[in-house]
C-alpha cells in the first residue's frame, strides 16, 4: 500500500525509480492517467502517432507500450472505435506501492490524498510490533502516526513501524519526514519492495479513532483495518502498517493479475 499522493505528470520519463526501458516508462505513464481517472473506463486514446508526439518517442516504443497494456487487459481495441480503457486497471500492483496510497471512492475511482504527520520517534518495539517484523524483544523501531486527509477532511489513520537497524537515518522530523516511505528506503537504502501480506478486519471506531477523525463521540462510525506488512526479496520484513479508515465515502480495492 502506498503510501502518498500520485506523481506529477509534468515529469519527464527518466524521472522513475530506477532507469527503465523506455516502453516501460510510456505504459507506467499512461497507466498512471488510467488509474487517476484522468481517463476513464469507455474513454478513447488518441492515435498512437498523437501519443508518440505527446510523449516524445517513437511509434515503435508507443507500439510496444500499448501492446503490454491489451495484453494485461487495462486497454482493447475496438473497430471503427479505437483503443479504449476496459476499466479493469490494476489498482493493487506492486510497481504503485512506490507512488501513493490508493484510496477509492464508492464508486472506484482514485483519491488524491495528502498526509499530516501527527507524530513520529525512534523507540522500542511493542511485543506485536516485534513479532509482526521479527524482530528480537523491544528492538529500536521508527514509528510514526499519521493522517490521511481528503479535501481537507481526516479519513484515515496510519500507524507506521520500520526496524531501526534498516534505516538508521530515517528521518522523524516534520521538516524531513518522507511521503514515499517504500521509495525512500530504496533510494537511500537499496532496500526493495517484493510483496506486501495484508489482513482486513471491520470493526466500530474508538472514541480515540473519533477524536482523530475529528468526528462526535456519539454516533458510531465503522472503519476498515488494514494491517500490512512488507517484505523484501529475501521474505525479510521491511515495514508494518496499519491504516484506520472511514468507510462512508471510501473503499479499499484489491486487483490480482
Amino acid at each position: 500500500m502506498t503510501d502518498a499522493p500520485e506523481l506529477s505528470e509534468t515529469e519527464t520519463l527518466q524521472d522513475g525509480l530506477e532507469r527503465k526501458p523506455l516502453h516501460e516508462q510510456v505504459k507506467e505513464r499512461i497507466l498512471r492517467r488510467i488509474i487517476l481517472g484522468t481517463w476513464t473506463e469507455g474513454h478513447v486514446l488518441p492515435p498512437e502517432l498523437e501519443l508518440a508526439k505527446q510523449f516524445n518517442v517513437s511509434y515503435g516504443t508507443i507500439r510496444r507500450a500499448m501492446s503490454d497494456l491489451t495484453a494485461s487487459g487495462v486497454i482493447m481495441r475496438r473497430r471503427k472505435t479505437g483503443t479504449v480503457v476496459t476499466g479493469r486497471t490494476p489498482h493493487h500492483s506492486m510497481s504503485q506501492f512506490y507512488q501513493y496510497y490508493r484510496l477509492h471512492t464508492i464508486e472506484g475511482r482514485l483519491s488524491s490524498s495528502r498526509t499530516v504527520l501527527v507524530d513520529a520517534c525512534h523507540r522500542r518495539a511493542t511485543l506485536d510490533e516485534s513479532e509482526r517484523l521479527d524482530l528480537p524483544a523491544k528492538a529500536p523501531v521508527i514509528y510514526m502516526h499519521r493522517l490521511r486527509l481528503i479535501e481537507d477532511r481526516p479519513v484515515m489513520i496510519d500507524r507506521v513501524t520500520i526496524p531501526l537497524a534498516l534505516a538508521p537515518d530515517f528521518p522523524v522530523t516534520i521538516e524531513e519526514m518522507p511521503t514515499l516511505i517504500y521509495k525512500w528506503l530504496l533510494e537511500h537504502h537499496g532496500l526493495r519492495l517484493a510483496a506486501v501480506r495484508e489482513k482486513l478486519i471491520a470493526r466500530l471506531a474508538t472514541p480515540e479513532d473519533l477524536d482523530y477523525l475529528d468526528l462526535p463521540r456519539n454516533t458510531p462510525r465503522a472503519l476498515l483495518d488494514i494491517d500490512e506488512v512488507s517484505y523484501d526479496s529475501s521474505n525479510r520484513p521491511l515495514v508494518a502498517m496499519r491504516h484506520a479508515a472511514l468507510t462512508e465515502d471510501h473503499c479499499y480495492i484489491n486487483e490480482l493479475r
